[in-house]
């Protein structure tokens, strides 16, 4: 039950933090631009990264395909991860943070994904237990 309630908690979190960030690409477009710019990275990306991060919190929370559940998951894990080293990299420590946490509620939500959902991942360590231990 305590897993139902972390898997929802930091699910949710996550998806706020993600509709937040693309909210903040719409908003300030520009200023969103020059950080990435910053940080090394064309400006075309601003578009694409509203529409992955929306597709994505989208896509992990209606979970109509475990399969494209899953890869919602993968991509974010990539996007945060390099996301905190491109600041870590520029030497601006205190922005890879969102990230950080970004990380930390992505692995709870993982992990605790099957104990809250109906249709099972089969990457989850729930199922990967299930399916290894002896009957």
């Amino acid at each position: 039950m305590i897993e139902s309630y972390l898997y929802w908690f930091s699910t949710a979190l996550l998806s706020l933090l993600y509709l937040a960030s693309a909210t903040l690409y719409i908003v300030k477009r520009d200023w969103v631009r020059q950080a990435l710019a910053d940080l090394g990275y064309p400006a075309y990306l601003v578009p694409l990264l509203t529409a992955v991060k929306l597709l994505a919190v989208a896509t992990m929370l209606s979970r109509f395909s475990v399969v494209l559940s899953d890869l919602a998951y993968a991509g974010m894990f990539f996007h945060l991860l390099l996301s905190g080293l491109a600041h870590i990299g520029v030497r601006k420590p205190g922005g890879a943070l969102p990230a950080l946490i970004g990380l930390l509620l992505l692995g709870a939500s993982f992990v605790t994904q099957n104990a809250a959902r109906e249709l099972a991942s089969p990457y989850g360590p729930m199922v990967v237990a299930q399916q290894t231990s002896p009957n």
